[in-house]
Order: structure tokens, then C-alpha cells, then sequence
């Protein structure tokens, strides 16, 4: 099976979580797989996939990513790569696909990216700092649904056995 990284730039530890979702349902198809913050990826050379998961805030696709597709496009020409956004406060992920922020299209665009997908995102009632602390007095909530994330990942493993 093919060894996958699963790379995440995340500010609240929600991507994070996500990441680690996505890693553990390919390790149950079989894969190989490594998560690790977008900020310490210094290589590529010992993976046969990769899947970068950025939070959105403000409609900016979380700079780790960003950065990481930026230093690693031409590697990341050469192997599968699947682009994840997380971030809606809401139900909207799980009722119909998201067209991608900006900057998820750019990068997709830039590397060749197999598929951009968008899920929803958390916050925690206490959240610190401006805007966060702000909004979660009306949308705190986790919006990561695991279900959707599975069937997702079921179509990541179907590409990648194929």
C-alpha cells in the first residue's frame, strides 16, 4: 500500500484532529500513514502521497498549507495530492460540495491536485483573540463530520488502488 502524509496547518487544533481522522481511515484500508504539522515538512522523499488540510479563517486557506504547497509544487507535481480546506461554522460542507477558497484553487491548479475537498470546521465555546472569541458566542460548535470525512476517504483509497 502507498505511505501517505497527511499535512495540516492549523492555528485551534481542529485541522489537526481533521488531519488524524483522514490518517486513521487510510490506515484502516491498509496505508501507511504520517501526520504532521505543514510547517515541519522539510521533504517529500519518502512518500507516495500527500494530503494538505488547511483551517479557512476569513476566506484564507491556513498560511502552513499554503507555504508548504508553495516550497514543495514541484514535488508535489509528481505524486497524488489531495487538498483539504476546513472551516464552515455550520452544515454547509456536508449538504453539497463547497467550490474552494482562492487559494485552495490556486494551489490545486498549481500542482495538479487529484481533488479539493471542503468539511467543516470547529470552534470551542472559549475560544481566545479577535475574531475568534467573538463568533464563538454564536458559533461554537464542531462541524467535522466524521461520516462524511469516511466516505471522502473511501474515494482517496479507491484512487490510490487504482
Amino acid at each position: 500500500m502507498s505511505h501517505v502524509l497527511v499535512a495540516y496547518g492549523t492555528s485551534r487544533g481542529g485541522t489537526q484532529g481533521l488531519a488524524e481522522q483522514i490518517a486513521h481511515g487510510l490506515g484502516s484500508h491498509g496505508h501507511d500513514t504520517t501526520v504532521r504539522a505543514a510547517a515541519e515538512v522539510a521533504d517529500l522523499d519518502d512518500v507516495d502521497a500527500v494530503i494538505v488540510a488547511g483551517a479557512l479563517y476569513a476566506g484564507r486557506w491556513h498560511k502552513d498549507a499554503r507555504k508548504l504547497v508553495k516550497r514543495q509544487a514541484e514535488r508535489l507535481s509528481e505524486l497524488p495530492v489531495w487538498l483539504v480546506a476546513t472551516g464552515p461554522l455550520d452544515a454547509s460542507a456536508e449538504e453539497g460540495q463547497i467550490s474552494p477558497v482562492p487559494h485552495v484553487r490556486e494551489a490545486a491548479a498549481r500542482i495538479g491536485a487529484r481533488g479539493v475537498q471542503t468539511f467543516g470546521g470547529r470552534l470551542e465555546p472559549d475560544a481566545k483573540g479577535f475574531p475568534a472569541s467573538a463568533m464563538a458566542k454564536t458559533k461554537a460548535g464542531d462541524w467535522r463530520d466524521a461520516e462524511h470525512v469516511a466516505r471522502w476517504v473511501d474515494e482517496v483509497d479507491g484512487q490510490l488502488r487504482a
